[in-house]
């Protein structure tokens, strides 16, 4: 379409903005929520993105679900020994997601509570039941600003029924684990990515103008990277005089086709900006609104500007992301790219990880036991190693033969000349050994282990004389045999060959030719 395929529309001027605003609702933007324990709450639900903080716009996030027992509507500071960090996740622990209920306050306070007392992202359990709305804020004052634009974590409404049977869950003591997606929310219909901004003329309306003008500003250099190649004539054409005193067609369209016709999102709050025909929601900020934009694209298909340094922070870096990693093996379950670090299990030296990416991933199938003994309990004494790794079987970790224990944390050896009793001959005598026993016998007795008894050497040697002498005879039987054999086949050839001669002489054989006369012989024709 346009030559990379972008559409930039700033600052489309909507005279009637600023009445429908004041009476007028966002169409609510959805992500998936997938709670994977417990198994009774298992199953995927549909969440209102809030319109403020950084949605993972073309990733997800994967936590565990905590409600406070106090301040349940997070409009206060949460106070504790720790204060900011009473929800930070733990090294090994999935992200908290902090589950709040709604009413009493501005919802951007309720997120901005929740992030400076360590949540990773946040749901609000809706007070009504009603389908789902956006958040967003009712007032604009230099408080509700100040919340607005420091707010970095995801936050979502979920509505009240299913809100409440988190809440059950948690209070009862269970593990509640989600995910929340957004692959989904920005979809990539084609090759190209359609982007529009629409707001007003208005450049002194209070503080959320303010973040505009300076969004404007800071996005500028973006915008052009994504426009380069397209024709500047061609735009100018299709725009029209932007003087001309009259409706302009091309804006008068797009205004028909966004207002009220809920084909592709009503604009009805400014600043809003569409992406595939998606409206955007989160914070006006460079980073935040590009990876929204470069969500649009198919995976592999991004233009370089969406894997700059700028956007590939690497949050791996950062204490492994949150991930699960081995330090030992030198491998981690983080894997970082534009739309978001993600923790998931890797395949490493050819062998395959599973688990949840956060908290436990371990080597499974052909191999495992190669990399760091599959997790299992191992140890190594005078150059002998022993290991509870099994490679097929219904446990990945088993004590081997000599030793019990759980085969993960440990394994004790086990003294088999007490407790198994082994080596009971009169003539043995035990030594326990790390990880087996060694018996021997007293005298010149020899110990036979597969009948744990003792027998002298002298029997020993006899029956190896005996077992040399046997051994003899049936080579030389074997070979008797053999000479026979050949003496009669080479005796029947010979006879055979003879009798074969004899006849030769008067009975002359089919291939022999008829004897010519002797020419000196007389012939009774002959003149």
């Amino acid at each position: 379409m346009w030559g990379l395929g972008f559409r930039w529309l700033l600052l489309l001027l909507l005279a009637f903005a600023a009445a429908v605003e004041l009476e007028a609702r966002f169409v609510v933007e959805k992500n998936s929520l997938m709670v994977t324990s417990p198994t009774a709450l298992r199953g995927r639900h549909d969440s209102a993105i809030g319109n403020f903080g950084i949605p993972q716009y073309g990733g997800s996030m994967a936590g565990a679900v905590v409600y406070p027992k106090g301040n349940s509507d997070a409009c206060e500071a949460f106070n504790s020994g720790r204060k900011e960090h009473l929800f930070r996740t733990k090294p090994g622990a999935l992200p908290s997601f902090l589950l709040i209920d709604r009413g009493n306050c501005l919802f951007a306070k309720k997120v901005w509570n929740a992030q400076y007392a360590g949540a990773s992202a946040v749901l609000v359990v809706d007070d009504k039941d009603e389908p789902l709305i956006t958040m967003d804020l009712l007032q604009e004052d230099d408080e509700a600003a100040k919340y607005i634009q420091n707010i970095s974590i995801p936050s979502a409404l979920i509505d009240k029924k299913f809100g409440e049977q988190l809440k059950k869950a948690v209070k009862d003591g269970e593990m509640v684990n989600v995910n929340l997606d957004w692959r989904e929310a920005v979809p990539h219909p084609d090759n190209r990515v359609e982007y529009e901004l629409w707001t007003n003329s208005n450049d002194e309306c209070g503080p959320k103008c303010d973040m505009l003008m300076h969004f404007l500003k800071e996005f500028k250099g973006a915008a052009q990277l994504l426009e380069k190649g397209l024709e500047v004539k061609k735009i100018d054409k299709c725009m029209g005089d932007s003087n001309d005193d009259s409706d302009h067609p091309l804006l008068k369209m797009e205004q028909d086709s966004q207002i009220g016709k809920g084909s592709r999102g009503d604009v009805t709050i400014l600043p809003t900006l569409v992406v595939n025909n998606r409206q955007y929601r989160g914070k006006l900020g460079r980073k935040a609104v590009l990876k929204a934009i470069c969500a649009g694209f198919e995976e592999t298909t991004e233009p370089n500007v969406c894997l700059s340094d700028d956007m590939e922070t690497n949050e791996c870096l950062s204490d492994n992301g949150g991930c699960w990693q081995d330090n030992a093996a030198n491998v981690t379950a983080c894997r970082d790219t534009f739309r978001g670090r993600v923790c998931e299990c890797p395949t490493f030296n050819g062998v395959q990880f599973k688990g949840d990416g956060y908290s436990n991933c371990e080597p499974a199938g052909p191999g495992k036991c190669l990399i760091n003994h599959g997790g299992c309990w191992h140890e190594t004494r005078n150059g002998k190693t022993f290991s509870a790794c099994q490679e097929s079987g219904d446990q990945n970790c088993k004590c081997p033969a000599g030793f019990r224990g759980d085969g993960v944390k440990k394994c004790d050896d086990i003294d088999e000349c007490k407790e198994r009793k082994a080596c009971q001959c009169p003539e043995c005598s035990c030594r326990d050994t790390w990880g087996g026993y060694d018996c021997t016998c007293s005298g010149d007795l020899l110990y036979i282990k597969e009948h744990d008894t003792c027998i002298s050497k002298t029997t020993v040697q006899a029956k190896a004389a005996w077992a040399a002498v046997w051994g003899i005879l049936v080579a030389l039987v074997i070979v008797a045999a053999g000479s026979y054999v050949v003496y009669k086949y080479r005796l029947r050839s010979y006879m055979d060959s003879e009798i074969r001669a004899i006849m030769a002489q008067y009975m002359p054989l089919d291939s022999q030719g008829e004897v010519p006369n002797d020419p000196h012989e007389d012939h009774p024709l002959a003149h």
